[in-house]
């Protein structure tokens, strides 16, 4: 049977994976602030890339956050 109690490894696994998620975001912040008024082809890519970063860094923290009890309901307003 699974302990339904989240462990202090859960905490410690939800706070690396927020971690990660904050590094992926600030990486996404960067190359805006550096990116040049015309974007070319190379700086769409990277968009592209450091976007899915991020996104899968978000999924990775909020299935950790899920896992240790964090469940929320939809936040989007009726």
């Amino acid at each position: 049977m699974t302990d339904a109690q989240p462990t202090a490894d859960d905490r410690e696994t939800l706070r690396v994976a927020a971690a990660a998620h904050s590094a992926a975001a600030r990486d996404v912040e960067a190359f805006l602030r550096r990116l040049p008024e015309v974007p070319g082809p190379a700086d769409v890519t990277e968009y592209a890339t450091l976007l899915s970063r991020e996104e899968r860094a978000r999924g990775e923290r909020q299935a950790a956050a899920d896992a240790f009890g964090l469940q929320i309901g939809s936040m989007e307003s009726e």
